[in-house]
Parts: structure tokens; sequence; C-alpha cells
């Protein structure tokens, strides 16, 4: 029996390598000669540069630059062996995770170390960037990135604005004359599964912000300030992005890329599974596991588990999500089996907060894959014995 594992991160507990490598050991454990391939993958977030990286073949390197608050923090570039291709995430730079809960604030954050990473890609001779925006703590509308790429956003004053989300609403002009030369004839493109506006109710300060710190005062200036970004962008720039698919990614820093970059928005797992071969990989395969923390209705769109299926689906081959959690909600789940998933089965098999279940998670997936092995070759033996 061949099998692909090819799981997404279970967030705040395994990266998908980690959770790769413990449903193979189930699937050994069932099955010692069964055939595993493992594939790690993402969709943009944390754990694309390494996915593409690993699947195309490159290596990393280091930068230190600009954290979201300002502390310099060291992050990573992904350059491909191609010589011409550097992939990055916005996460490494400008993440979530790099700030203690108690200070998350997108009035302050910025994108400016996502903008460093972006001219150290250009000085080491890319002219293709791969840009990764899942898991951000920003919500500037990529004003900081732009920053560090040279463009100047003076206030009424004529002085240059400060850093975050809350200094959108003082931008007076867009001044693009120090923009970096190099980013023109330079192919930009955005890895994302959000396909958000840049504002209103389905903007990224209303839909995003809350869980990056925004209380719903902050929330309210920060939609203010995107709205009036997109505006100044439109005046002196002649470019509409306020109500383009994505724009609102990372807090506005998709929207930022269209602008500034002229990038282009592609979904981030088919990036990583092209970049892995993975259409190939799977028309030779039995059966491929996939998983990630939680499946709902997001799932279908752009996330690491529905794009999986939908090539699997193309070659027959069946796929099993095994997740974290699952949503109650039965139409999610019937839109999922008709993107290609055959089944979605939780790794947790008794009740336990989820505290426990996150420390226990290697255990449980270990165990949650032997047993979906072991069901299916008792499924065989049984259709066997019957044919008999």
């Amino acid at each position: 029996m061949k099998i692909i594992v090819a799981p997404d991160s279970y967030k705040g507990c395994l990266n998908s390598y980690e959770a790769a490598e413990y449903m193979t050991q189930g699937i050994l454990e069932a099955c010692p000669q069964a055939e595993v391939l493992q594939i790690a993958v993402a969709d943009g977030g944390e754990g694309t540069v390494q996915a593409i990286v690993r699947g195309a073949g490159g290596r990393l390197h280091e930068v230190q630059v600009r954290g979201p608050l300002g502390d310099p923090v060291t992050a990573e570039i992904g350059l491909l062996d191609d010589g011409r291709t550097a992939v990055i995430e916005a996460a490494s730079a400008s993440g979530l995770t790099l700030i203690p809960q108690d200070r998350l604030n997108p009035i302050l954050t910025t994108t400016y170390g996502t903008g460093q990473l972006i001219k150290e890609a250009l000085r080491l001779g890319c002219r293709k960037l791969i840009i990764g925006l899942g898991g951000s703590a920003t919500n500037d509308g990529g004003v900081g990135m732009a920053q560090a790429l040279g463009v100047r956003f003076p206030d009424k004053y004529g002085g240059e604005i400060g850093y975050g989300g809350g200094e959108l609403e003082h931008i007076a002009a867009i001044d693009l004359e120090g923009l970096d030369p190099r980013i023109e004839g330079c192919e930009c493109v955005i890895a994302s599964d959000v396909t958000n506006p840049l504002c209103g109710d389905n903007g990224a300060a209303a839909v995003y912000g809350p869980q990056k710190g925004a209380t719903p005062e902050m929330v309210a200036a920060l939609d203010r300030g995107l709205l009036h970004l997109s505006r100044i962008i439109s005046r002196d720039m002649g470019k509409d992005i306020a109500e383009l698919p994505g724009a609102g990614a990372a807090g506005g820093l998709g929207g930022g890329l269209m602008a500034f970059l002229s990038a282009r928005m592609e979904r981030g797992i088919d990036l990583v599974l092209e970049a892995a071969d993975f259409e190939k990989r799977v028309s030779e395969a039995d059966l491929v596991l996939t998983g990630e923390g939680h499946t709902d209705l997001q799932t279908r769109y752009g996330k690491a588990a529905a794009g999986i299926a939908r090539i699997a689906k193309r070659h027959k081959v069946p796929v099993i999500c095994l997740s974290g959690g699952i949503s109650p909600d039965a139409s999610a789940m019937q839109a999922l089996y008709g993107e290609g998933m055959d089944a979605v089965i939780g790794a947790v098999q008794r009740p336990m907060p989820l505290e426990e279940a996150m420390k226990q998670a290697p255990a449980l997936i270990r165990h949650a894959a032997a047993s979906i092995i072991r069901t299916l070759m008792l499924g065989a033996r049984m259709k066997n014995q019957n044919e008999m």
C-alpha cells in the first residue's frame, strides 16, 4: 500500500513536519509493510517557506529584521535552486507568534520587517518573490513594508508618518521617488487563502483585527485608516485596491503588495503542491492522509486539506483528513465531501480539555492514524472474504 501523508500544521501544537511524522508512525504500527511518502504542506501561513524549499529544492537564508513592534527578530528567506526565486513568510517578520499575548496591538504593529525581507531577497539577486501572508499581527495595509522599500508617506506637515495601523489616517500623500528600483521587473506572487476585501464588514480590520488584539474601537479606527489609505493610493497611484479579493489579507498587506509591487494572488496550497510535484506523486498512491487543527467550512476555501483533496479526486485517490477538531455543521462537511474529501476523522477520541488534547497531540494523532489504517485493512479483508 502506497500512502501519502500530507498534513498542514496543527496551529499552536504541531508543525506540519511533526504531524507527518506522527501520522507515519501510526500507519507503520498498523501496517509495517506500507510505503509512506511524507509531504509537509502549508497554505501561505507558517511553514510555507520550508514546504516550498523542501519541495522545489533550495536553502534557507537568515536575516535580522524589525519585528512587528520594532524589536529585532531573526527571520528566514527561502532561496530556491533556480537562483531567482525567493519565498517569504510575513509571519516570520511580522507575525502573531512574535508578540506576547498581552502586547498584541494592531494600532502599533508594522509590516516593516516583511519589507526588509523583500529588500534582502532583491539584494541577493532574486527576481521572483513568493510571499505567504498567513499569521500576521499587523493591520497597516502594507505601509510598513512599503516604507522599508523606500516609499514615503508624508503627513499634512510633510513629515513621515510613524508605524502601525493607527498612523494610516495621517497619510496626506504617497511619494514613490525612493522606491527600490529593483522592484521594477520583479514578479511578485501572494500565497494566501484569504479573499477578504480591504475594508468594510468583511475587511481586514473587522474580520481579523480582534484576534490581533483590537478592541471594537480599534477595529473602527483601523478600518477608517485602511479606507483612507485606499483612497490615497487611488488618487496618487491610479490603483483601486479597496474591493480586490485578498486585499484584506494580513491586515491589508495583500492590498499593499498589489499596489506597490503589482503582486498577483494565488492559493498558497496550490503553490506548495506544485513545488512538491504532488500531482505526479498522488497519481501513484493508494491513499492520502492529510490533516489540520480544525476542519470547518473555511477548509473548503483555499485551505491545504481541500487543495489536496481536489487534486487527489482527479486521480480517483481517496483522501482522509485527520482533524484536531471538526465543525458540527453537517453542510460544511458535505461541501468538503463534494470537493473530493472522502472522510473527516477527529484525532480526539474522548472528552478532554483543549490544553490536554494539545499536550497529547503526538499520541492522539499516532493512534488515530493507526486506527484509520486498521479499519481500511479490515474492510479490505471483509471484501475479500465476501468475494470468495
